[in-house]
């Protein structure tokens, strides 16, 4: 059989998890390449503290966008590299892997996708659309006649969609999730507080106190940045009202794709998700009060689950150890060898 691993191909973070051994890797979706030889220097984390920070000689790039492969070379020296990591210190030699893919991506995306784990020393590779894993990851019963409705917030895209009896009955994808709301801070911020931020300070801006809605007790962050105005390093704070209004554009965006998948859903499933409730998955589901916010909005129970940011990686491995019982879903994803 060999070994079972599951990947969570993320824009922010790359996932794997192993059969028997659970999350085995959690890393942030950065790699830094040696321009002249084309050689990995770091991935992962190290290669994120690189971002903004090297020489010419070196290059750190995030090479996944908006959920999928922006730059491929970059993609399969990443992947190779953490792929090999895991393989090595676990030992497992041609492991066959299932990758949670966006449910938009199209077939160009999808054979980058399987290019990048065949370089990295996979023996088989099977795509699964990231709902589908989420909901499994989440603990889902997906197989039984009965609607379960999961929204998705990853890094690149927020991905709402119905699922039953194996398949994915209504599905929306929109290229709004953490990424884009790293940028609404970065342009709040400048065009606010005349500061200039980068990604990484905005992430922490968002992680520490963001919110869909305002929070019972005002807090404040401590953020460093380049002054406009005089071009020199200032410190300054910015409260969780701020963040929330710098936020709320995008977070508008994705109430609105998990209504218009309501309005979407057929009568039967309707019901059921009316007592069932929508679950929430990804690193956007911590986002403070997004789930009371969501509840006001659809008036429907709304859920996260249990690790919502490990949920498409498991539902992954999951996936492939009850192959017999859950094939028809891969199958529904375009599986490949």
């Amino acid at each position: 059989m060999g070994k079972i691993i599951g990947i969570d191909l993320g824009t922010a973070n790359i996932i794997i998890t192993l059969k028997g051994k659970g999350i085995v890797y959690n890393e942030p979706s950065v790699v830094a390449i040696e321009v002249a030889t084309g050689e990995v220097i770091a991935t992962g984390r190290e290669a994120k503290e690189m971002l903004g920070r090297t020489p010419k000689e070196i290059k750190a790039i995030r090479p996944m966008q908006d959920g999928v492969i922006a730059d491929l070379t970059a993609t399969q020296l990443m992947l190779k590299n953490m792929l090999q990591k895991v393989c090595k210190r676990y030992n497992a030699k041609k492991p066959r892997v299932v990758v949670g893919v966006p449910s938009g991506i199209t077939e160009v995306e999808e054979r980058a996708v399987e290019e990048a784990i065949l370089q990295a020393g996979a023996r088989e590779v099977y795509l699964i659309e990231e709902p589908m894993a989420a909901a499994i990851g989440a603990n889902l019963d997906v197989a039984e006649p009965s609607g379960n409705i999961i929204v998705d917030i990853g890094g690149g895209t927020t991905e709402v969609a119905v699922i039953s009896l194996g398949g994915i009955v209504v599905c929306n994808s929109i290229r709004v999730a953490g990424d884009e709301i790293d940028q609404d801070i970065i342009n709040y911020v400048k065009r606010e507080m005349n500061l200039a931020i980068g990604e990484t300070m905005a992430e922490n801006i968002k992680i520490n106190i963001g919110c869909a809605l305002p929070l019972m007790t005002e807090t404040y962050m401590e953020i460093k940045g380049r002054n406009l105005l005089t071009g020199l390093p200032e410190v300054t704070k910015i409260s969780s009202l701020q963040v929330q209004q710098a936020m709320q554009e995008s977070i508008a965006k994705i109430v609105e794709i998990v209504k218009q998948t309501l309005e979407k859903t057929p009568p039967e499933l309707a019901s059921d998700l009316m007592v069932k409730g929508i679950v929430l998955t990804g690193g956007g589901a911590l986002i403070q009060n997004l789930d009371k916010l969501l509840a006001y909005a659809t008036e429907m129970p709304v859920t996260i689950a249990e690790n919502p940011i490990e949920c498409v990686a498991k539902g992954a491995g999951k996936t492939l150890e009850d192959l017999e019982k859950l094939r028809q879903i891969l199958t529904n994803s375009r599986k490949r060898k």
